[in-house]
């Protein structure tokens, strides 16, 4: 990735900043974007203390203008954007689908869904004009699986499979290409929030059924991500890769 410059959304923790400290290590210069502006600032200077080039931008992916200024920041900094990880996610409040409330469902689909897919948008602007670029959009077991109390959750993140394949349609012939991420059970801020809240015996049961026997490291999506954003990756277009240690083979 040297001289190629990254974007990474939901990126102050967890898989977004594992993500973001992949590619600023493979040598590119990396944008890291939240709506945690405190945070976000101290994951890019811990970043730029190792010698990276970093930017840290405050944006609710939720938010269209945000968002185009985010990318607009992007390139006015440092020219160009080769890589883009639509990460920014949250999880919907448990509930039988008959007891979900209209708030939490547009809460979940404006961040999980309509997030991405005004990240993407904005991207692939700047990327047409240089017909070249590489987006992964992140949706999870989710989104090809279903699951009691997460029907909004599941809903967003299948959602996010067909756009990227659509898009992936439209933009591999410019030199674009468009790929999806669907994380398994990993160790991150969001999974503690969870055991926290009262959802450990429903974690440790999910857990049983990972053949690998354990939760992933947010690393481990993160190479992932910088493999499908790499040239390693050049005939992966339209792709859900599922990296959950074998959750979803059963």
């Amino acid at each position: 990735m040297k001289d190629k410059v990254a974007l990474v959304t939901g990126a102050a923790s967890g898989l977004g900043f594992a993500t973001a400290k992949a590619f600023a290590e493979a040598g590119a210069s990396v944008v890291l974007a939240d709506w945690d502006e405190k945070t976000v600032d101290s994951a890019a200077e811990e970043l730029a203390a190792r010698g990276h080039k970093t930017l840290a931008v405050l944006c609710d992916v939720s938010d269209d203008n945000q968002v185009e200024a985010m990318v607009k920041k992007t390139v006015s900094t440092f020219g160009r954007l080769d890589a883009a990880y639509n990460n920014a996610g949250v999880q919907n409040i448990l509930a039988e689908a008959a007891d979900q409330t209209r708030e939490d469902f547009d809460r979940v689909m404006a961040i999980n869904l309509r997030g991405v897919w005004s990240c993407m948008k904005y991207e692939l602007q700047q990327m047409r004009k240089q017909r070249s670029g590489a987006i992964v959009n992140c949706s999870s077991i989710g989104g090809i699986l279903g699951g009691p109390q997460r029907g909004t959750y599941h809903a967003a993140k299948h959602g996010v499979i067909g756009l990227t394949k659509s898009a992936a349609m439209e933009y591999a012939s410019q030199g674009i290409r468009i790929n999806t991420i669907c994380p398994g059970l990993i160790h991150t801020p969001m999974a503690d929030q969870m055991i926290a809240g009262g959802q450990a015996d429903a974690i440790a049961a999910l857990l049983k059924e990972v053949p690998l026997g354990r939760l992933g490291r947010p690393e481990e999506i993160a190479d992932a991500v910088l493999w499908l954003c790499s040239s390693a990756s050049s005939l992966v277009v339209g792709h859900t890769l599922v990296v959950d240690g074998g959750f979803s083979i059963h």
